[in-house]
C-alpha cells in the first residue's frame, strides 16, 4: 500500500519560522530608529546651514550698501521673516527686492506646532555666545530641542 503524505508545513516548522522572523525584526528595529534619527539630524544641519547662509548674505548686502539701514544698526536682519520678505535693493532704482530665503525651514527636532520661525531659538548680535537671547536683530539661530545628537552634542549647540 502506498502512503499518502499531505503537503504543507507542520506546526513545528511554522513555529521555527516565526521565531526566526521575530529575531530578525528585533535586530532591525534599533537600526531603523537610528536611521530615522540620522535623517532628522541631516535635515537639521541643512536647515541651519540655509538660515545661517541667508543671515550672512543679508549682512554682506548691508555692508555693501545694497540694504539701507540706520547708522546704529548691526546689519543683521530684524527677524527670520525679513529674510523671506526681502529688503529693497538700494543699488537699483526700480524698487526691486533682495530675497535671501524662499521660506523659513522647519526645525526637525522641535515637534511643536508653532510656525517655522517661532520654532527656532534666536540669538541677537548683542547677546553673549554662552547665553544666547533674542533681541533687535538675528545674529544666529539654534534648535530649541532638549535632545542630544549622535555626536554627543546637544542640538542647541549645533
Amino acid at each position: 500500500m502506498r502512503t499518502v503524505r499531505s503537503r504543507g508545513f507542520t506546526l513545528i516548522e511554522l513555529s521555527i519560522a516565526l521565531v526566526v522572523l521575530a529575531v530578525l525584526v528585533t535586530m532591525a528595529a534599533p537600526t531603523l530608529k537610528l536611521q530615522a534619527q540620522r535623517q532628522k539630524e541631516t535635515e537639521l544641519r541643512g536647515a541651519l546651514r540655509d538660515i545661517r547662509g541667508a543671515i550672512d548674505a543679508y549682512k554682506r548686502a548691508a555692508q555693501d550698501g545694497r540694504i539701507k539701514l540706520p547708522a546704529d544698526a548691526s546689519g543683521y536682519p530684524a527677524s527670520l521673516e525679513a529674510l523671506v520678505e526681502g529688503a529693497p535693493d538700494a543699488s537699483r532704482a526700480d524698487g526691486a527686492r533682495i530675497h535671501f530665503l524662499r521660506r523659513v525651514p522647519r526645525d526637525p527636532m522641535n515637534a511643536t506646532p508653532e510656525s517655522n520661525e517661532a520654532a527656532w531659538g534666536l540669538r541677537s548680535y548683542a547677546s553673549p555666545a554662552d547665553a544666547p537671547s533674542a533681541g533687535v536683530d538675528v545674529y544666529d539661530v539654534y534648535s530649541r530641542s532638549e535632545g542630544t545628537g549622535l555626536n554627543g552634542l546637544a542640538y542647541r549647540q549645533w
